[in-house]
This record gives C-alpha cells, sequence and structure tokens, in this order.
C-alpha cells in the first residue's frame, strides 16, 4: 500500500507542476537515525507529530524545523485548546486519516485527509530562506524535498490552511 500512496503523491505533485527532490535511504523512526542520510542536503529538514486534543477530539499534524524542542503544552496554550489537551494519537488515527503508519508522519499525507487533521506548520519553515523542505513520502524510507513556495502550493491543493506558530516562543 505505501508504493501506491507514494506513486500517487507523486501523480499529485506531478498534476500540480511541482518537482521534487528525493533520496532514497534504509527506514528511519527517529530524526536522529535519519539525519547521517540527509544532512547532506541543503534546506531544513522536518520532525512530525500527530496529535489530539483530548477535550474535543480533534487532529492535529505539527511539522517543525528537525531540532526544535516542543512542549506540547506550551503549544495547547499557544494554539488555544488549554494546557494539557495535547496527546499523542494513535497508530490507528494515524493510519486512518493519513494513510501512514509510525515513524512516517509527514504533511506530505494530508493529501490522503478529508480535511479533519489541522495542520500545524512551524513559521521558520516557510520563512526561513530555505532552499528546499524535507519530508518523508509517505514512507520512512525516502526523504523529499520541496521548495518552500511548491509546498505552501501542495497545501493549498489539499485544503489544508496552515496554523503558522513562531516555536522560538513555544519552548
Amino acid at each position: 500500500m505505501t508504493e501506491q500512496l507514494r506513486a500517487a503523491l507523486d501523480e499529485h505533485l506531478r498534476g500540480l507542476g511541482i518537482e521534487a527532490l528525493c533520496v532514497e535511504h534504509p527506514e528511519v523512526f527517529t530524526v536522529k537515525e535519519m539525519m547521517p542520510h540527509v544532512q547532506h542536503l541543503k534546506g531544513a529538514h522536518s520532525k512530525n507529530l500527530f496529535l489530539k486534543d483530548k477535550k474535543k477530539k480533534g487532529l492535529w499534524l505539527v511539522t517543525a524545523l528537525h531540532d526544535r524542542q516542543i512542549s506540547l503544552n506550551d503549544l495547547a496554550k499557544k494554539l488555544g485548546i488549554g494546557s494539557g489537551n495535547l496527546r499523542f494519537a494513535d497508530e490507528a488515527a494515524l493510519l486512518e486519516k493519513l494513510k501512514v503508519g509510525p515513524g512516517c508522519a509527514t504533511p506530505l499525507a494530508l493529501f490522503c485527509d478529508s480535511g479533519e487533521v489541522k495542520f500545524v506548520l512551524d513559521a521558520a519553515l516557510v520563512e526561513g530562506g530555505h532552499e528546499r523542505l524535507y519530508f518523508h513520502p509517505m514512507t520512512n524510507s525516502a526523504t523529499m524535498g520541496l521548495r518552500p513556495d511548491d509546498f505552501l502550493k501542495f497545501l493549498k491543493s489539499t485544503g489544508h490552511e496552515p496554523i503558522l506558530v513562531h516555536f522560538d516562543d513555544v519552548a
């Protein structure tokens, strides 16, 4: 199924006129495992958290610079959902909504979501003047780079308006 989804992502990007740079590497489950394989690529590398709102049962995908320290309590306050209300969502929700498994959460999977997942984006990714932004392309055995403008174009095509957060003040 992963190969089919990756092919569908590639087709979606081509349909938008987006050229992606893709690097294959061994399967990785953490940013620390990934970095030796991709650190030579110019641009910003990301990490992704798939979260749920304890009270409203809403789902959130958070994409930030790979080396960010993120306090879920501070982020919840910043998003207006109250401290202590963000938790990691379970694998079943990740698979159901974004069609990917553990270690594969990626904003590129938003093209599989019908609009139920809210997308939080580290403002430094799109405001930092990076040549490319890097994410997993539906699998954790590859990394795909998009130009920031192309990434925003992709997001718009999925119907997900990013909630930009300045993580410098969310420690």
